[in-house]
This record gives C-alpha cells, sequence and structure tokens, in this order.
C-alpha cells in the first residue's frame, strides 16, 4: 500500500460487477490500473473510460489490489491458475466479490503471500454508473482473515457500503439467502406482470412499481424490528 493509503487497483471480469467496483474504488481516490476483457467491453469501458484493457496476468502484475468479479464457477480455477504460473505478489490485496464464497477459495493466492479479502455488495448490479449511486445505500458481506479484517472493512466503506461481517462457515447460508430474496423477487413479479399483460394493461411493470416498492419497504421494515417479547 502506498504512503497515502491510495492502491492501484487491477480489475478481473468485466462483467456487470468488476467495472462498477473499479468506478467506485476510483472516486475514493485509488488508481484503476488495468481490467481485463469480458462480454460487453464497451459497458465497461463507459464506466471505466480511458482504463487500459489488459490480460488478467498482466493485470496482477500492476495492481496492489486486485478485485475479482467472474461468474461463481470460474473463481477457483481462475485463481489456482494465476497461482501456478507464479502470478500472485506478496502482500498484494485479491479481493473477489461473489456471495457464495468467503476467503478459502483464494488460498492459492495465499499460500504465495498475498491477502484474501471477500467482500459482496448486496445489490442487483446492472453495470452501469447507476450502480455506483445504489453502493451509497448498500450493505456489503465482508469476510477476511482477522488481521486484515479492518483493510476488508475499509474497502468496502470505500465502495460506499456499510460493512458487515460473515464468518467463512456461515458464506453457503448467506449466498442461498441472497440467491433466495433475488431469484423468488424476479419469479413473482414476472408471473404478476405475464397475468397484467393478458387482461390488457400494456404497462403492467409500471402499474405494479408503487406497490411492489411499498409492499418491499413494509415487508423490509417488518423484518428490521426487534422480536416480540415473550
Amino acid at each position: 500500500m502506498s504512503r497515502d493509503g491510495r492502491l492501484g487497483v487491477g480489475v478481473i471480469g468485466a462483467g456487470r460487477v468488476g467495472p462498477v467496483i473499479g468506478a467506485a474504488l476510483g472516486a475514493a481516490g485509488h488508481a484503476v490500473v488495468g481490467i481485463t476483457s469480458g462480454s460487453d467491453d464497451e459497458r465497461a469501458s463507459a464506466v471505466l473510460p480511458d482504463v487500459p484493457v489488459l490480460d488478467a496476468l498482466e493485470v496482477v502484475r500492476r495492481a496492489e489490489l486486485v478485485v475479482i468479479a467472474v461468474p461463481t464457477d470460474e473463481l477457483p480455477s481462475l485463481v489456482a491458475g494465476i497461482a501456478e504460473v507464479g502470478g500472485w505478489q506478496v502482500g498484494q490485496l485479491v479481493l473477489h466479490t461473489d456471495p457464495a464464497y468467503g476467503i478459502d477459495v483464494l488460498r492459492p493466492a495465499a499460500e504465495r503471500g498475498a491477502i484474501p479479502l471477500a467482500v459482496h455488495p448486496a445489490i442487483t448490479f446492472t453495470g452501469t454508473s447507476i450502480d455506483v449511486r445504489q453502493l451509497q445505500a448498500a450493505f456489503a458481506a465482508v469476510t477476511a482473515p482477522a488481521p486484515v479484517l479492518p483493510i476488508a472493512q475499509a474497502l468496502a466503506v470505500e465502495m460506499g457500503c456499510e460493512p458487515v461481517v460473515i464468518a467463512e462457515k456461515d458464506r453457503p447460508a448467506y449466498a442461498d439467502a441472497i440467491a433466495t430474496a433475488t431469484e423468488f423477487s424476479r419469479s413473482i413479479i414476472g408471473q404478476s406482470t405475464a397475468r397484467l399483460r393478458e387482461i390488457g394493461i400494456e404497462n403492467p411493470g409500471g402499474y405494479l412499481s408503487a406497490l411492489v416498492q411499498s409492499t418491499v419497504e413494509r415487508a423490509l421494515r417488518d423484518a428490521s424490528d426487534p422480536p416480540p417479547l415473550t
């Protein structure tokens, strides 16, 4: 880490998540030094203009903080593959954003002296600059070794999130809760809008917008209230 606490950030993963995380950290004063190519480089370049597109090993070579935002099934092999070719550096921060994993998936990097961090911002990413604003109202699940937990928490704050510590053993349950909330919401809204469209409502999403938002907000308030005394 540089003397002023600013880091050179490299992003592996140019989908909806990686560029946004890079942009949020860039807005906090860090320097984004490179990003890998992805499924939509044009969208990524709109979020991170003028950031060079590099291969993964070059991103790792240039960065003091490597942000990995790739699909769940690609994460273990990516981390192990970079380790096999000697890519990870001693003292380098390696942070992934996947809800399903804690830091054990980063063991190949940690064994080569890197510092493993897991930070999952709890929002649905669109891959646009809108997400940077959404992060300001979000929480982030943070898992890290105890000595470096403050670093992970500080990075979550710099992304705009409020950090919440999740134990390594609890990451599967956390991931299940996130998936349930996301997939169930999409499924129910999809069913409801389809029924409204069948009866001639031309903009069923707009029609349900206020109802769904107010219902969800009420449910979240109820869930946040302390349980009744027995």
